[in-house]
């Protein structure tokens, strides 16, 4: 179901009977018509399997099952929420990025170092942000939070982007990721932690960049 955009800090999305999508708690600001709404424990349809993986990488970050008929508005914290539509795509992304998502796509838990190898594991150390990140894969909408808003950076065949890894928010397609140390000006003055890294993305998709290195 897509999402119709109200402002850059508001969704509404049409909820209709046979169908459901999932929310973070506490997003739901207002809605309209016969709509329920349910803790899901097991963080949607990821099984078992994905909800061990959110709980060892400390992400499991609490949904809530959308069902009934009616219309919701979503909103969290003030944040800028971008809609993003997957076409038979997979969505890597931060379990606390996830405003809500239709529930038509397939949930799924990534370990980071299977791309990254031990620089995904430092990316985690790094950025605060756990080893695994949530994949949505499938055809459907996802609105995903972020300060200042977000721009759309294509990652094209030999061009690669390096993005701070406390601005990353989400990236889609056949994309390999690695940490890498960008010594510079920043370490000069004294502004380690992690803008001394630089996260580059190569292959073949999409990221998402944040314009802000504040954490959600």
């Amino acid at each position: 179901m897509p999402f119709r955009e109200i402002n850059s800090k508001m969704v509404e999305a049409t909820v209709v009977p046979g169908q459901r999508m999932f929310s973070q708690r506490g997003a739901m600001l207002a809605y309209r018509g016969d709509v329920s709404f349910t803790p899901n424990m097991a963080g949607g349809q990821g099984g078992l399997m994905s909800m061990i993986g959110r709980r060892v990488a400390g992400e499991a970050t609490p949904l809530m099952t959308v069902e009934g008929n009616g219309t919701v508005m979503f909103g969290h914290g003030g944040h800028h929420i971008q809609v993003i539509t997957l076409t038979g795509d997979t969505l890597y992304v931060e379990a606390d990025r996830l405003l809500a998502f239709d529930g038509t796509l397939e949930q799924g838990t990534m370990f980071m170092g299977s791309q990254g190898g031990v620089m995904g594991m430092v990316r985690g150390q790094v950025t605060g942000q756990g080893l695994f990140t949530t994949t949505l894969k499938g055809h459907g909408s996802v609105a995903v939070m972020a300060h200042g808003g977000v721009i759309q950076l294509p990652i094209t065949p030999g061009g690669p982007v390096h993005v701070d890894p406390q601005a990353y928010v989400a990236h889609s397609g056949d994309v390999r990721n690695k940490l890498s140390t960008a010594l510079g000006w920043r370490d000069m003055v004294g502004r380690g932690s992690g803008e001394a890294f630089q996260l580059e993305l190569s292959g073949n998709g999409v990221v998402y960049v944040q314009a802000s290195e504040e954490k959600l």
